[in-house]
């Protein structure tokens, strides 16, 4: 990006938390186990620290796409104390892959404006999401070089300089490969563009694929300078998926920046 071509700055993000989170096994709540959103770290919900570092990064509205304990999230966010303008969209149909909520989304990526995307079981530090924010790349992907073996994470992987792949099981060659944090910056083409694609696998049946695969489709259809990544190797982060996750998240808590 040039300097006569400054990347604009986001100011609105759109969080995934519809899912069941089955892996986790949370304590129940009302009957039900919570959303993973809804995980208390340290007397905080994973919801407040999103939406309190959000905040702090300059975002100013956040729409966060709901499905399993919708309820429990709404009523969470009557007292989230913050002072963002937040949303929410619902997905009835959450038990499907992850490209329906992204799909249920698809106004707020056409909104013409750069938009972030974010995975909501994520516990990470202030600087992860700055560094984000300030890249010199319009679309933008983050990525930790220290990844845990096997198919579980997805990888970003990238050859010469670029990224070429962007799945749990890449297919294309690369040079070394890095985990996805899950949290994105799109320009207002691409998120319009990401918007259809979604879309596309909906219409054609596609339901139970998971919203990193309409990505991997851009990625791979594109210009290759066209999206960027940032390394935040050195940063504390973590995703939440099973129990040992959670100990893991709390182990974490003591390096985040204040």
């Amino acid at each position: 990006m040039s300097a006569e071509q400054p990347v604009q700055q986001a100011k609105h993000a759109i969080i995934l938390a519809a899912g069941v989170g089955r892996r986790l096994g949370l304590d129940t709540a009302g009957g039900e186990p919570r959303p993973k959103v809804l995980l208390d770290l340290a007397g905080r919900s994973l919801l407040y620290r999103h939406l309190s570092l959000l905040e702090q990064c300059g975002i100013e509205s956040v729409t966060i796409v709901v499905g399993y304990g919708a309820e429990q999230i709404r009523s969470a966010l009557t007292t989230s104390g913050t002072g963002l303008t937040v949303t929410t969209l619902e997905n009835p149909d959450f038990r499907e892959g992850s490209v329906v909520s992204l799909w249920a989304a698809r106004n707020v990526l056409r909104c013409l404006q750069p938009i972030l995307l974010m995975d909501a079981d994520v516990l990470y530090d202030r600087r992860l999401l700055a560094r984000l924010l300030q890249s010199t790349h319009g679309d933008c992907l983050l990525l930790d070089r220290n990844i845990e073996a096997g198919d579980e994470p997805v990888k970003l992987c990238v050859r010469s300089g670029r990224i070429v792949d962007f799945r749990k099981v890449p297919t294309e060659p690369y040079d070394w490969h890095g985990e996805s944090v899950g949290f994105f910056r799109f320009t207002p083409m691409s998120g319009c563009e990401l918007a259809d694609r979604a879309g596309s696998y909906v219409a054609s049946g596609r339901r139970s694929e998971e919203y990193e695969e309409p990505i991997r489709d851009m990625i791979r259809a594109s210009d290759p300078n066209r999206f960027g990544f940032e390394d935040i190797s050195s940063l504390p982060w973590t995703e939440i998926d099973f129990p040992d996750d959670v100990i893991k998240a709390r182990a974490l808590l003591p390096q985040l920046a204040a």
